[in-house]
């Protein structure tokens, strides 16, 4: 087992990609904390972990709201003694809004989700692999954060921003036993869209453009695996780069 004995958190674990790295991460020795805002979805990820006899918490979760990732950090420690491995998925769509027609709103509730989550779980985080020289942190970013029209404008700026803080975490901790890696995916079958609510036709139109070229739409399990292997001693010399998972299709 690539993950025996570790403590891993995963946000926006309820469903999707976040569902589908608990449950391998279990499968594969950890004690999972599987968190999300709707605990309720999170608990039955935890039923299904413990069903097949691997070991899973569920802890409700806002990465928005401080309180809650301090409170999902303390509960990791609290139920396991520590933490080994950290996964950043929880993540918001924007309704392809462009710069002309973006709100200030939007554009804070985007970063907060997307951006500001991830920096708060990793500052909680740090504390405890500097003490014991060991860490894995693993965001998914997106390959909106890498190409300038997958999405609308604040989405993606903030998956521009956590690639950017995942290379700056990445070097500037990499001499005290820490790792910071991102996957980057393409287009994978998540509920990610429920977070589309009235997508803007010009930047919808923007965004789709691209869309044909894409070889084809990835599965949750695809993403989970990238995640392990960055989560792994069989990454242990991958450090502050970002993984793009998406079939190829960006490689145009």
């Amino acid at each position: 087992m690539k993950l025996q004995n570790k403590v891993a958190v995963v946000t926006g674990a309820a469903s999707g990609m976040g569902k589908e790295i608990a449950i391998l991460f279990a499968a594969e020795g950890a004690k999972v904390v599987v968190s999300d805002l709707n605990v309720e979805a999170a608990g039955k990820v935890v039923e299904d972990i413990q069903a097949k006899g691997g070991t899973a918490l569920a802890v409700a979760a806002n990465v928005a709201k401080e309180e809650d990732v301090q409170n999902l950090i303390d509960s990791a420690v609290k139920e396991y003694g520590t933490l080994d491995i950290l996964i950043n998925n929880a993540g918001i769509m924007d309704n392809f809004v462009p710069a002309g027609d973006l709100t200030d709103e939007l554009w804070e509730r985007v970063f907060a989700v997307n951006t500001t989550g991830p920096m708060r779980t990793i500052r909680k985080s740090l504390p405890i692999f500097l003490e014991k020289k060991s860490g894995v942190i693993v965001n998914i970013a997106s390959a909106g954060g890498l190409y300038g029209s997958r999405a609308g404008a604040a989405y993606t700026s903030a998956k521009h921003a956590v690639v950017g803080l995942t290379k700056n975490v990445g070097f500037q901790y990499a001499n005290e036993g820490i790792r910071c890696n991102a996957i980057a995916p393409g287009g994978v079958k998540t509920n990610i869209a429920t977070s589309l609510t009235s997508p803007n036709p010009f930047g919808a139109g923007r965004a789709m453009a691209g869309m044909n070229l894409n070889p084809r739409t990835g599965e949750p399990e695809e993403v989970a695996k990238v995640a392990l292997f960055l989560a792994s001693d069989d990454a242990s010399f991958v450090n502050g780069t970002v993984i793009t998972a998406d079939a190829g299709w960006t490689a145009y």
